[in-house]
């Protein structure tokens, strides 16, 4: 366990409510929930820029075919490539629940992303997210970005960009970049916590995570949204770390049962995003 993590969980812990009401349910966050979240977090925060820095390297060649038609689909099979069980496999993005990868130009534009269907080819994506701009002046690295829906009436994919420069003769000629949204974060997390805790929850126990950016609920189609209406309020959370700056823990009530919950803040993945845990045992 990390001293960062440690500190997050002793935090936590100060803050846990003594009362039974939902004690043994923080008590399980507080001691499995929280520091299982924050490693897989870390974990698809280390993956995502591994993999975007190997796969830049795997198709540094691609980025070099003067032909463009040919270059376009070269470096589309080459995306998917990477992904897959194939000699060019990079196995960070084997696992990692990103949804697209995509190839960029040295002006910015996407030449093309990881599937056939490419609504993304010709989209400015270093416009909409600086960190791709900062891989094409030759510095790797992530960043939580707002990208524009590109369908139309759709609301904008809050996510984290991974992005790597592309070298090919000593000189940057593009840059790879992946994209991981967080409402797939909170899935991957709601999935990941159920799976560890299968047993009990086919005995009816309940355990969910999810993502807030500022007062923004990121959630993937399956989350209860019954649940949503006990996340704790913004002044509720305020409060809260204020008392205990790495996070707390606290109870709540709806139609008869009792819920543990856990709000804590990540600015490793972005400024005001914060992890809501929810837990009720049978």
């Amino acid at each position: 366990m990390t001293r960062r993590l440690a500190w997050i969980v002793l935090a936590l812990a100060l803050a846990a409510c003594d009362e039974e009401r939902g004690h043994n349910e923080q008590r399980q966050i507080l001691q499995e929930d929280a520091p299982r979240a924050l490693a897989v977090i870390r974990q698809d925060l280390d993956d995502g820029l591994a993999g975007v820095r190997a796969a830049a390297e795997r198709l540094a060649p691609g980025f070099a075919v003067e032909d463009p038609a040919r270059r376009e689909g070269d470096l589309r099979a080459g995306l998917r490539l990477v992904q897959r069980p194939t000699r060019q496999r990079v196995p960070e993005l084997m696992t990692l629940p990103i949804t697209f990868l995509a190839a960029v130009d040295p002006d910015g534009t996407v030449i093309a992303r990881d599937a056939n269907e490419d609504r993304m080819r010709g989209f400015d994506l270093a416009g909409a997210a600086p960190v791709v701009r900062r891989a094409l002046d030759g510095s790797a690295g992530y960043a939580l970005s707002s990208l524009p829906s590109l369908l139309e009436n759709d609301p904008p994919s809050v996510t984290v960009i991974f992005a790597a420069p592309v070298r090919h003769e000593g000189r940057v000629v593009g840059a790879v970049a992946g994209g991981l949204p967080l409402w797939r974060i909170t899935q991957q997390l709601s999935r990941q916590l159920q799976l560890e805790n299968a047993e009990e929850t086919r005995q009816g126990e309940i355990v969910w995570a999810l993502l807030l950016d500022g007062d923004t609920q990121h959630y993937h189609a399956g989350f209860p949204p019954d649940l949503r209406e006990l996340i704790p309020d913004p002044a509720t959370r305020r409060a809260g770390l204020e008392r205990s700056a790495g996070g707390f823990t606290g109870e709540v009530q709806q139609y008869g049962r009792w819920y543990g919950f856990g709000v804590i803040p990540l600015p490793s993945v972005g400024e005001d995003v914060t992890l809501i845990l929810f837990r009720s045992d049978p």
